[in-house]
Order: C-alpha cells, then structure tokens, then sequence
C-alpha cells in the first residue's frame, strides 16, 4: 500500500474517484487535485526554500493567473529520493524522510504536503590541503585559500568543494598555465571527518601568440585589437582573456564574442588565440511607456547608431516626456580619444524640469573625457556651457513672502524668472565591485562628483559644489541582503552673493529613491509650505530584502535625511526619518517595487499640490531597486 501510516490512510477517506486519481499513475499530468502548501519539519542544516525548489512537486502560487501546481504519486514518490540526494550532496548522507501527510482539504481539490526529516550527522571538513601550487606568487597563493568557499570543522558540500576546484584550476590559468589541471580527493568520509586535498598538475608555461580575428564585416578589424587585453610576449592569463571578451561585448557592436585558445591540445609554450565576432544591428530604436507613482505616465524615445561614421563611435538622440521632466538630449561618443583607455563624450540638450514652486529649463552642452582603468573603475573630466532659465509658477509669484524669498535667490521680480549663463569644469570618480547593475547583492558601488563654475569661465553663476552617493551590499545567508547607502552634497556660491547658483542646482529630497517616507521633491526648506530647494544635503538608507518565495521578495527600510538652506548646513539632530515595507517581484529587467513609507517626523506646514499635508505615508511603485 503506497500510503504508510495511520495518519496518511485517515486523512484519504474521500470518494473513490479523487483517491483513484491521487493513486494512479495514469492521472493526467496537469491533474486534478492542487498542490496547496509543502512544509519540511525537522530542517534545520539547509535552507528550506532550496530544499523545496529542488523538488518536483510544486506549490501553487496565490495569485489567481499563475500556473497551478497538481499532485502526481510518481513525481512524489521521486521527490523522496530527491531529498536524500540533496542532502548527501551538502555533507548530510544519513538524512532520511521519516514520515510525510498528504492531507487532503474539505473541498477535496488540494493538499497540504508535510514531510518530516531526519537529517543525521553531517560529514565535516577536518583538512583543507593544497599540492603542487608553489608555481603561483605566495601571496595570490594566500589570497586563493581565502577566498575558497569550504570551511573547516563545516559540512562537506560537494557544490563548494566543485567551486573550490575551480578556483584553484583558474589560479593556475591566470599565471602563465592554461594547461593545467587539477585533481580533486576526498578521505575519511566514512568516520565523518573528510580531508579534502586538490593536487595541482600545472603544465607548460605559456605566452600569448598571434590572434586571428574572424567574422566582422563592417566593424574595422584594428578596431576591435585596440579592445584586446594582451599583446604577443604577454604572460597567458585567463582573467585577460574573458576582460577582453567583456569589452568587445561592451561595445554594443557585436550580438556575439567569443576568445578562446587555438589548437590547446598541443600544448604548447606559445598560446594562439582567435577572436570571433558577429555583427549586431548598428541602428537600434526603442520606444517605451511606463508608470510610477512620481512621474505618472512616462514615455521614453530612443535613437542610437553604434557604429556611427565607423571605428565603433556612437551617436544618439533621446527624448522623454514625464510630469517631473521632459526634453531632448543628443549624444556622441569617441571610444579611443587617442589612448585605449579614454573615451570623448559630447552631449547636448534641452531639457525641463518641475518643482513644487519654479520650472527650470536648461539648454547646452557639455564634453566629457573618460578613463577607464577596468570594468569597476573610472574617472572624467568635463567641461559644460549650458543657459538656464527658472520660471517662478503664477500663483506662487502672486504670493509676496514666498516672491520676496525667491528674489533672494535670484528672482528677477519683473519676469518672474531667473536667466544666465553656466560655465563650468567637472570631475568624476567611479569604483563599482556590485555583482549586479539590476539588482546587487553583494559589493559596494562608489560615485564622487565636484564641479567649480565660473571663476575662470566666463558666465552669471559662480559657484563650487561637490556631492558623493557610496552604496553597499552584504549577503547574510542565501536569502537575505542587508543594503546601505550614504549620500552627501554642497553646494556653495564664490563670494556672498547667494544669487550665483542657480535654482537648477539645487537640492532636493523625498521619493522612490531617497526619502520614502515623501514624494519627489517635497523634503527641502520651506517658503510658504512649498519647498524651493537648498545648498546642503545629507541621506541615508538602510534595507533589508529578503526572498520570500519564486520571484516574489520582501524588504524593511529605514530612510534618514534632510535638506538645508545654507552651504554646510549639516545638523545631524535634523533629520527627517522615515519607515516602511516593500514588495519586489523579479523580472529580467529589474525587480517590479512597490514601497509604503511612513513619516516618523513629519514636515510642519508642508503644502502638496497647494494643500497642507494630509496624510503621513506615501506609496511608491516603479522598477527597480529603491538603490
């Protein structure tokens, strides 16, 4: 009798046809009866949202549209070896399923599946050894044993001990050895005491050779040898080989790369190497329609040619229409500005954006040199020669405080605006080790801006500012990332006349990204209740997100900052804060997020769209992670 216990057999006293269909394997696959929870009791040495994705039967999800999960015996009955394998694979080879329910609910067309574990003792690591890799630097070397995944006196995961392997193999093929191999052993399993050892068998010493590139037809083949990594002579490194892959890819050029080795059977001292390449579509138009809680319905327009005028420059223009900003930039790119390494981006645009109290409208242009010292690292330097104009909304021009304080900052009190011209020198820093642009989970990401105007450069504002946005992520277990970020800016005007910056400069807090406890643009000083913007600011948010189940994660948040109307107004003892929870739904361009903020220091007398604040908490939806 397929069911085995007590239990089972009390909780399957339904009408013969239901428990036929649960019982035979002929049942039809997509099934009758749904599949409502599975739960694990007894799993405590591995994470039971693993455990339950490596099983054949499946949960239904909640959501009505979603596919639904059905009972199938022959897939349980699989299942029960499934776990014992997954077990044994992660250092536990006792772990047995000792007893399971299937329990059937009152309307007779789901079940509730509980399997109870008995996990045994593990198989621990006692030894880690290392043989024959004295060819490597000792401190690459010492670097490496740091970095492998196994632990002693932890349970042997044969999964770790496969990426351990690796590790060491890739070591040896990032100094000079792509021939090597490495050989992977495992003793005393049987006493629970495993010692591991990886024997290296490094092989001949080898130097890159010629390189043969095939498959480009338009793209100029001395284009794509400036983007190789390494030059004949060059030690072999496998980590030059997959940047080189990377910054071909990089490109945009090309739908597909691919660097390899030639003829490596032979094994010899000096290592060919062949770049194949398949051209991609030069000219790319996107068009794309949004919505988010801040900026309503966007609509995005995008035209962009990769290939513009040969050698891989690439021209543009991008046009977007929102209730925050609209406009149209242009933008060209020189990717090899004399030296490898730099880049010559030319923008312009005419671009306008709202504000609770004045519109602003900024049109020119700026150039851009770029280094790159790697894929994480760059720097740049710019020039910008923009006009900018700010027109002060009618009703807020009727109001003669809120006008007296906005000709205080430049408001000329018979236009209602703000006019002249931006000169101005920039400097960009930028570090990113983040394992992922979408959504990171571990690494730190690094962003300095400084920019003098005026002084040297002729124009109507002078001014000096800089600003910094360092972000952090740090897994804690599978399923959990706790997520930091700092962000920091001032601006302040050369001399002491506060009309030198430009209302199009300053700062700004509330929305998606910063404080969520408030919408975009609304944390700042205050005239008359509506926020006009300031010189200094400080942010700081703390997350943690968590997967909840499939695609579907959580997060908590606290968010911290504020806005202040003079230049090094810092005041840590003036923050406004804000908590909330969030959903995360994860999509192949991002994670779909909506975030509830709730104001634990409300702003006194804050108007929105013209009324005094109602309400505490706002709902922020929009794509991709809040940072």
């Amino acid at each position: 009798m397929w069911f085995q216990t007590r239990r089972m057999r009390a909780c399957f006293r339904i009408p013969a046809l239901i428990a036929f269909c649960l019982a035979s394997v002929g049942c039809k696959e997509e099934g009758t009866i749904k599949v409502n929870s599975i739960t694990f009791e007894g799993v405590t040495a591995v994470d039971e949202s693993r455990l339950r994705e490596a099983l054949a039967t499946q949960q239904s999800a909640m959501l009505p549209w979603v596919r639904k999960r059905y009972f199938d015996r022959a897939r349980f009955d699989q299942d029960l070896q499934r776990i014992q394998a997954f077990y044994t694979d992660r250092g536990y080879p006792d772990a047995r399923v000792t007893s399971f329910d299937v329990k059937l609910n009152n309307k007779q067309d789901a079940v509730d599946v509980v399997l109870t574990i008995l996990e045994g003792e593990p198989v621990s690591i006692a030894a880690i050894n290392f043989l024959g890799f004295d060819v490597i630097p000792a401190d690459h070397f010492a670097d490496l044993q740091g970095k492998i995944p196994l632990q002693v006196s932890r349970p042997r995961d044969r999964q770790l001990v496969v990426q351990a392997h690796e590790m060491a193999l890739n070591e040896l093929r990032d100094h000079g050895y792509p021939y090597a191999n490495v050989a992977t052993a495992e003793t005393g399993a049987d006493s629970k005491r495993a010692t591991i050892t990886f024997t290296a068998e490094p092989g001949t010493l080898a130097h890159f050779g010629e390189t043969v590139i095939t498959g480009n037809t338009t793209v100029g083949e001395n284009v794509i040898r400036r983007e190789l990594g390494f030059k004949p002579g060059d030690l072999y490194r496998r980590s030059v080989l997959q940047n080189t892959q990377r910054r071909l890819y990089g490109m945009t050029l090309f739908q597909f790369v691919n660097v390899e080795t030639l003829e490596p059977d032979l094994q010899e001292a000096i290592v060919r190497t062949k770049v194949t390449v398949a051209e991609g579509k030069h000219q790319r138009e996107n068009l794309g329609v949004g919505y988010g809680t801040e900026e309503k319905v966007r609509v995005d327009g995008e035209y962009t040619h990769v290939n513009f005028l040969g050698a891989a420059r690439s021209a543009g223009v991008h046009a977007r229409w929102s209730s925050l900003d609209r406009g149209v930039r242009l933008q060209f790119n020189q990717p090899y500005f004399f030296q490898p390494h730099f880049s010559l981006g030319v923008d312009a645009q005419q671009w306008y954006t709202f504000t609770p109290a004045y519109n602003s409208t900024v049109t020119g242009g700026r150039a851009t040199v770029l280094h790159r010292d790697g894929p994480a690292t760059s720097w740049s330097v710019s020039i910008a020669s923009e006009k900018t104009s700010s027109s002060i909304a009618e009703d807020v021009l009727n109001d003669p405080e809120l006008r007296d304080d906005l000709i205080a900052l430049g408001l000329d009190p018979t236009t209602g605006k703000q006019e002249g011209t931006l000169s101005a020198l920039g400097v960009d820093f930028q570090r990113s080790t983040a394992d992922n642009l979408l959504n990171p989970t571990r690494g730190f990401q690094l962003g300095v801006h400084a920019e003098q105007a005026g002084v040297l450069l002729p124009g109507t504002f002078n001014y000096y500012s800089i600003a910094a946005d360092t972000r952090h992520y740090q897994p804690i277990g599978e399923d959990f990332v706790l997520a930091t970020r700092l962000q920091l800016g001032n601006i302040a005007a050369t001399g002491a006349d506060a009309t030198n910056v430009p209302f199009s400069k300053k700062y700004f807090l509330g929305g998606a990204a910063t404080l969520r406890g408030w919408g975009r643009y609304e944390v700042g000083p205050l005239s008359e209740g509506l926020p006009i913007g300031g010189n200094s600011f400080l942010a700081f948010s703390i997350e943690g997100r968590a997967h909840l189940k499939g695609k579907l994660g959580g997060v908590l948040f606290l968010d911290a900052g504020n806005v202040w109307e003079d230049s090094g107004g810092f005041a840590l003892n003036d923050l406004r804060y804000a908590v909330g929870p969030g959903l995360r739904y994860q999509t192949p361009v991002g994670p779909i997020r909506l975030d509830v903020g709730y104001q634990l220091t409300p702003i006194d007398e804050l108007l929105v769209n013209g009324a005094p604040q109602s309400h505490r908490f706002r709902i922020h939806f929009s794509i991709g992670q809040a940072f």
